[in-house]
């Protein structure tokens, strides 16, 4: 398709603690969702690596010039002539950490822009589910926009979802997508997944691109999966089940204009003051 208009696609994934596995199944599907015509494709956090825990996975873990996913990945894009959108890989760092780094993979292999995970998931979950992944990884500290052929997309990995601010920032800056490559689990996806997405585009005015994994992988563990491609104005264009594959939905950028004029909030910011914290205490 040509100037505004381009059709994406979310790849699903189940991914283990296999190099090999993960970037073949992913490759694999990124090739089919090509073939059904996506010129932008978009793979889920974690299509490297998911491992039995946290010190696994950093063990397992290699520096950006030693990963062993992201030139398959690069040579994926450009063998195909597509934007890839790499949802996240484990990329170790000098501290001994990780940062989970997002790659927008142009055209032609290169890597058109990074983006390190800012918000960690450091929660306890009913059930007994407890995640620290700030106790292997270290957070990112800059937003990311980047240009593609139709207009501007805005980066972010999983767990920002919960942090309005940040895609506010973005859209702010000129995004129009928002990528939001995602391994929610089965608990909050099933409680919170598709309100957060929904919201982000809607007080936005944005499409929203969410690769997922999805089902109960080889470390016990269980996503939400339920890939989802969101409309500025709220609508589910596409969307997945739990199992790998992938989902397809034509962007049209021209709409945003229309939908932004209708609800023209980016536009009605205004700056504001803290709550004075004294109780009951009236402003002057």
């Amino acid at each position: 398709m040509t100037g505004r208009k381009f059709r994406a696609a979310c790849v699903q994934l189940r991914c283990s603690e296999d190099f090999g596995e993960n970037v073949y199944n992913a490759s694999r599907i990124i090739r089919d969702a090509h073939r059904a015509g996506a010129e932008f494709v978009a793979t889920p956090e974690n299509t490297g690596l998911m491992a039995a825990d946290a010190g696994a996975k950093l063990a397992l873990s290699r520096s950006e010039k030693d990963d062993p996913g992201l030139p398959a990945l690069c040579a994926v894009a450009e063998e195909l002539g597509i934007w890839l959108l790499a949802g996240s890989l484990a990329i170790k760092l000098p501290d001994g950490k990780t940062a989970n780094r997002s790659y927008l993979i142009g055209r032609d292999g290169r890597i058109a822009a990074r983006y390190d995970k800012i918000h960690l998931f450091d929660v306890n979950l009913p059930g007994g589910e407890s995640y620290r992944e700030s106790n292997t990884v270290s957070a990112g500290g800059q937003a990311v926009i980047a240009d593609l052929p139709w207009g501007r997309i805005g980066m972010s990995v999983c767990y920002d979802l919960r942090f309005p601010h940040l895609y506010r920032m973005l859209a702010k800056a000129g995004a129009e997508i928002l990528g939001v490559p995602s391994a929610f689990t089965e608990t909050t996806g099933r409680a919170h997944w598709h309100v957060l997405l929904r919201a982000r585009a809607i007080e936005n005015g944005c499409f929203v691109i969410a690769p997922a994994q999805g089902g109960k992988h080889a470390n016990g563990r269980s996503t939400y999966g339920h890939s989802l491609i969101v409309g500025p104005w709220g609508d589910i264009l596409a969307e997945a089940d739990t199992d790998p594959g992938f989902v397809l939905a034509e962007i049209d950028l021209e709409e945003l204009a229309a939908v932004r004029a209708r609800v023209p909030s980016l536009q009605h910011d205004r700056p504001f003051s803290a709550p004075d914290m004294a109780f009951g205490k009236l402003p002057h």
